[in-house]
């Protein structure tokens, strides 16, 4: 009958512990989402870069300041990817048909970085908050508070964020469109070392404006797309070309922000766990609390058998 009586106990403590525990994931569960979230406000008067791919002429002058200003090594060497060491690079587009004005086949170049997307995919999907889309902008990193789980690489349509084998932290690297230059009413390094105007910093709805009326002044000259004023929700880095896009091997994307299935798949990733293990403890803490009324009365039990033999 006691040890009845206690299962009985022991299974409301149960439900005790685990409504316990259903608030603590569900605080858990705000915590967890807050980074995600971080990057959904629309940005209508963010700064923005507009890379005017027919003015190009590959000299990489961006790709060396870029080096310089962030103090990566090797800023004489010209960089051909996005890694630890380089933020942006600029390489021949040898698929591109385009003919100069001349009527002869023109080497055609294209500026690679970091497109500070308006609802960043890398920020849904970063958990401890690193990664963050600030008012102004830019996507910033912040190597204090990575912990090296890669999802920002996983989760970026561009194909972005690097990862340093090579450093013991493990830490990302990207482009941040010189976020500290910005404070300082300083434009990106790369669009002041440009030296053929291929590179325009502005509001971002200004150099769309711009870009527009580039193309309606001029369309032999354009093709008739902004890249980036729509794809995935948008881009504050935009480009405007001479050839279609897929030609230049940029990826198509629909208007739709991509960040809403990261921010499915990593805020459920933690608080399953955090479900899991919340469920764990209260049945622990019921499974003792059933043991221990049990292990009484076999220690009672035991304890008249020894008197009967005695």
């Amino acid at each position: 009958m006691n040890a009845q009586k206690q299962n009985k106990l022991s299974r409301r403590d149960f439900l005790k512990k685990a409504g316990a525990g259903a608030a603590a994931i569900a605080a858990a569960q705000m915590f967890v989402a807050s980074p995600a979230s971080a990057g959904k406000a629309p940005l209508e008067d963010a700064w923005g870069m507009m890379i005017d791919l027919t003015k190009c002429t590959g000299c990489n002058s961006c790709a060396l300041a870029c080096k310089e200003i962030n103090n990566l090594p090797r800023t004489d060497i010209v960089p051909h990817k996005l890694d630890s060491n380089a933020y942006t690079f600029v390489e021949e587009c040898e698929t591109c048909e385009v003919t100069g004005e001349d009527g002869l086949p023109q080497q055609y170049y294209v500026k690679h970085q970091c497109m500070h997307c308006v609802h960043p995919a890398c920020v849904s999907a970063c958990t401890v908050g690193a990664l963050r889309k600030t008012p102004e902008g830019p996507v910033v990193y912040d190597a204090d508070k990575c912990i090296a789980c890669r999802y920002c690489q996983y989760a970026c349509p561009f194909g972005v964020p690097t990862f340093d084998w090579r450093s013991l932290l493990g830490l990302i690297g990207k482009c941040d469109l010189c976020a500290e230059r910005l404070k300082e009413g300083q434009k990106p390094a790369c669009v002041e070392a440009c030296p053929t105007g291929a590179l325009r910093f502005g509001k971002r709805k200004e150099l769309l404006a711009q870009a527009r009326a580039q193309i309606d002044f001029n369309p032999e000259r354009y093709y008739d797309h902004i890249y980036g004023e729509h794809e995935v929700g948008g881009t504050s880095v935009l480009y405007l070309s001479a050839v279609p896009f897929t030609e230049i091997g940029f990826p198509e994307y629909g208007p739709e922000p991509i960040p809403r299935y990261a921010e499915t798949v990593m805020t459920a990733t933690p608080f399953t766990a955090l479900t899991v293990a919340a469920l764990a403890t209260g049945a622990h803490f019921a499974f003792k609390g059933r043991q221990q009324p049990q292990l009484a009365i076999e220690s009672d039990e035991i304890g008249a058998e020894e008197s009967d033999d005695q």
